[in-house]
């Protein structure tokens, strides 16, 4: 009965301090909806906290600005694509099957504001499909493969330019029993004028921080500058990830030492996006839903100009040149040899 009682207690007095933290834990396969711990961290394990955040920095001849932008756009369209899979006795009934369910879809999703020409249908296989008869025979089985109708598979590419419009195509697939969602692509028209705002923000930040080291004492003319420049597209399906989120500790299968048959455990999916930490320019800095994140990195390297060495006047040195003559009779005379110079 005490061990019951304290049980009973631990128990509550685990439930008393929980908070949520969510099923998502970055560095543990196990996670609990209910964690107790001793302050709020919402969905991420961030681990111990730093005693001091500053860092060492190393002073240097050279001078380097480098500056990044981010931009989070939210796309014009989408296009969600589906995969229809049919079977039919004949080729005829097969193709007659799939465009009932691709006409009942259009019908259904004009009432969400999409045109029939936002429906495309991609055809990617049409093949029969063949069964194995058994041909028994006296002392032996023989396997034959026979067809025994066909097999009509498609795409479905579906356009919307609302996000609320996609309940109601997932609805409208699931009715018309299509279920397998391949993907939803993003677009964006105006991406020229999106680079043309982090261009322009950028240049604006480079010339602060030129303001910047010219307070210093820095006079960037004395200074050769070598620079690079990069820019960048991504789209949300690259910055889906997953993890499991569940319990399998049994105290009762550990105390009747029993045999645990495992269950399949469900993956689940979260958009993660870049990180805006390293970024020095954020636009549309708050995502509610998956975007589109355009960047672009200006990097400047100024290094000292060699300081210039004065020359000496150079002074001519006068040198006399001679020649010597020997005579036959061994006699040498020296004379000078006169010169233009």
């Amino acid at each position: 009965m005490k061990k019951i009682t304290l049980l009973l207690c631990l128990c509550i007095t685990q439930f008393i301090i929980a908070q949520h933290k969510g099923n998502y834990d970055q560095n543990l396969q196990i996670s609990r909806q209910n964690i107790a711990t001793s302050r709020s961290m919402g969905n991420a394990n961030f681990g111990p906290r730093a005693t001091n955040p500053t860092r060492n920095i190393t002073p240097n001849s050279n001078i380097v600005i480098d500056v990044h932008a981010l931009y989070n756009a939210k796309a014009t369209s989408y296009t969600a694509i589906f995969n229809i899979s049919q079977i039919g006795p004949t080729a005829e009934e097969t193709h007659k099957l799939v465009n009932e369910r691709v006409d009942n879809v259009r019908n259904e999703l004009l009432s969400a504001g999409i045109a029939k020409n936002d429906i495309a249908i991609d055809v990617i296989s049409f093949v029969p499909v063949y069964e194995i008869e058994v041909e028994k025979k006296l002392f032996s089985k023989k396997y034959n493969e026979v067809p025994k109708g066909f097999e009509l598979q498609q795409n479905i590419h579906i356009k919307f330019t609302k996000t609320a419009q996609f309940e109601k195509i997932l609805a409208s697939c699931a009715v018309n029993e299509i279920y397998n969602l391949v993907k939803v692509d993003y677009f964006i028209e105006n991406i020229r004028e999106v680079y043309k705002k982090l261009q322009t923000s950028l240049l604006s930040l480079v010339k602060e921080e030129k303001e910047y080291y010219k307070i210093l004492g820095f006079d960037l003319t004395n200074y050769d500058a070598i620079m690079a420049d990069d820019k960048y597209c991504y789209f949300p399906k690259d910055f889906y990830r997953n993890y499991q989120a569940y319990n399998s500790i049994s105290f009762e299968a550990l105390e009747g030492k029993r045999s645990v048959t495992k269950a399949k455990k469900q993956t689940s999916y979260y958009y993660q996006p870049i990180s805006t930490e390293n970024y020095d320019i954020v636009i549309n800095p708050n995502i509610l839903e998956p975007v589109i994140q355009i960047g672009m990195q200006i990097k400047l390297v100024y290094t000292p100009k060699p300081k210039e060495q004065k020359q000496e006047p150079k002074t001519e040195i006068k040198t006399e040149h001679k020649y010597y003559v020997i005579s036959p009779d061994g006699n040498i005379d020296v004379k000078e040899l006169r010169t233009n110079n």
